[in-house]
């Protein structure tokens, strides 16, 4: 079998982001993951059963650590010899990619997940745009996620090489097995909706990702803060960042105080939070082609999403949820009332689990399969 390395600054992403497709892969290639150490490496290698390298990547630009890496990254492929690697995250593809060719790596792939250059500055965004520069230079193969990003590589020019999207975008695909609102008995989602002080006549909107300013998570506390209705929660589900990207004091202290402001913390299984839920609110400033959309669809959510790369993608406005201008905290407001507007909501909600379909994780994965033997029989690297 020719060897396959897929690559990940972190090892959440390689848990979360590729969870069941490295176990795809390694019935038609010699699969190993690398990433830093941690428990996700420990379960991808558990779960996926396949080989695992801990290699430590910081997220944060240091050179010195960085260099550190890029040695270590240089001598494992030499002493390997990947036929192919495929990083997913920017600094594990900035040094990944160096490294493979200066080892003479064949195929050299790097999925951009999202872009964050586009909405930095000054030097900062001089610096990014040079890194993935120097990381496109040194790839045999780009795959941006989704039409988005590929439109803000070439706007940019980041690379004037071929830029191919695999399916209709997401790195992954949906499992639609798993996110199923069928697997959710009236029971148990009353049992959660009970702990959670939920009422059965409840509207629930949920958010799920990191809550940071980043995900506008500021707009939409202050938005829900001016609905009259009380029949109205937001649930919001997943972990503060306050040293990275640190919400203001009065959206703190709204959620802290609104008892119709409920929030659970970060949960390894989202399923019954979207279960006992009614539409999906992602106000977020920027994204590659996000999972929890796509999800919340599966689940049989309409969605509010900004008018942001991915989000749009996946969304048609008043077909499976509703379209606003990010950090638009009015917009916001208004896309809510529609949403509480019954007519509007039945229309939306049929729609939403057959949108994704064409997401459908198994035809993301033969359809990646597919991409590696053509491009390794182009190296004349046969099975």
């Amino acid at each position: 079998m020719k060897k396959l390395f897929r690559i990940s600054t972190v090892p959440m992403s390689l848990n979360i982001l590729l969870k069941g497709q490295l176990r795809f892969l390694d019935q038609h290639f010699d699969v190993t993951a690398i990433s830093g150490s941690g428990q996700d490496l420990d379960e991808v290698q558990e779960r996926e059963g396949v080989k695992v390298h801990s290699i430590q990547i910081q997220r944060q630009i240091s050179p010195v650590k960085d260099l550190v890496s890029l040695v270590k990254l240089y001598h494992y492929f030499r002493k390997e010899k990947p036929d192919i690697i495929h990083s997913i995250t920017p600094k594990a593809g900035l040094l990944s990619m160096m490294a493979g060719k200066l080892a003479g790596v064949p195929v050299r792939i790097h999925t951009f997940t999202g872009l964050v250059f586009p909405y930095k500055e000054g030097l900062f965004q001089k610096i990014l745009i040079m890194m993935d520069k120097v990381l496109c230079s040194c790839a045999t193969n780009i795959y941006p996620e989704g039409k988005g990003v590929k439109d803000d590589l070439k706007k940019f020019k980041i690379t004037d090489k071929p830029l191919t999207i695999i399916g209709n975008g997401n790195v992954n695909g949906i499992d639609l097995s798993h996110f199923d609102p069928k697997l959710y008995l009236e029971d148990e989602k009353s049992k959660l909706k009970k702990d959670l002080n939920i009422s059965n006549d409840d509207f629930v909107f949920v958010f799920v990702g990191r809550l940071v300013k980043d995900k506008g998570i500021n707009e939409l506390i202050s938005a829900f803060k001016k609905l009259s209705a009380q029949n109205v929660k937001l649930l919001l589900v997943g972990p503060y960042e306050s040293d990275l990207d640190p919400l203001e004091e009065s959206t703190l202290s709204e959620i802290n105080h609104n008892k119709n402001i409920i929030t659970v913390g970060f949960q390894k299984d989202v399923r019954p939070y979207f279960a006992i839920s009614d539409a999906l609110v992602f106000p977020s400033y920027r994204e590659g082609f996000p999972n929890v959309v796509l999800q919340s669809l599966a689940m049989g959510l309409p969605a509010i999403v900004s008018d942001i790369n991915g989000c749009n993608e996946i969304i048609t406005n008043q077909e499976n949820g509703v379209i606003v201008p990010p950090k638009s905290e009015s917009s916001i407001l208004e896309a809510i009332l529609l949403l509480l507007d019954q007519t509007l909501y039945d229309k939306l909600q049929p729609n939403a689990r057959m949108s994704v379909m064409k997401y459908r994780q198994e035809h993301i994965w033969e359809l990646l399969k597919e991409n590696y033997e053509q491009l390794l029989i182009s190296k004349n690297l046969t099975f």
